[in-house]
């Protein structure tokens, strides 16, 4: 990689991290609403729950940003010609195997 490409790809990763944790906002609203689990409860009661959301929150958000720009990356891959399955003609070649028993 050229040191060219490494802004935009950083850009890259940023533009999807922030999607990510947009989804993540979002998913842990829809946890919290429909108490899941009884999260929505738990939070409501206790002192720290904004401490709880916030951990939710941020590590959902690592975790949809991190697929979201690995699906990217892997959606932009380019195939290589090398790997093409139709071309060549197949040539055989003898081989011929010796004893080891004159060395």
């Amino acid at each position: 990689m050229t040191h060219d490409n490494e802004p935009d790809l950083m850009r890259l990763y940023l533009r999807h991290c922030a999607v990510g944790f947009v989804i993540a906002a979002g998913f842990v609203a829809l946890l919290l609403w429909h108490d899941v689990a009884r999260l929505g409860s738990l939070v409501a009661n206790s002192d720290i729950g904004w401490l709880a959301v916030f951990l939710l929150w941020f590590f959902h958000g690592t975790v949809f940003g991190s697929v979201q720009f690995a699906i990217s990356i892997m959606l932009d891959a380019q195939d290589d010609d090398d790997d093409d399955q139709s071309g060549g003609q197949l040539i055989p070649i003898r081989v011929t195997a010796g004893s080891r028993r004159g060395r």
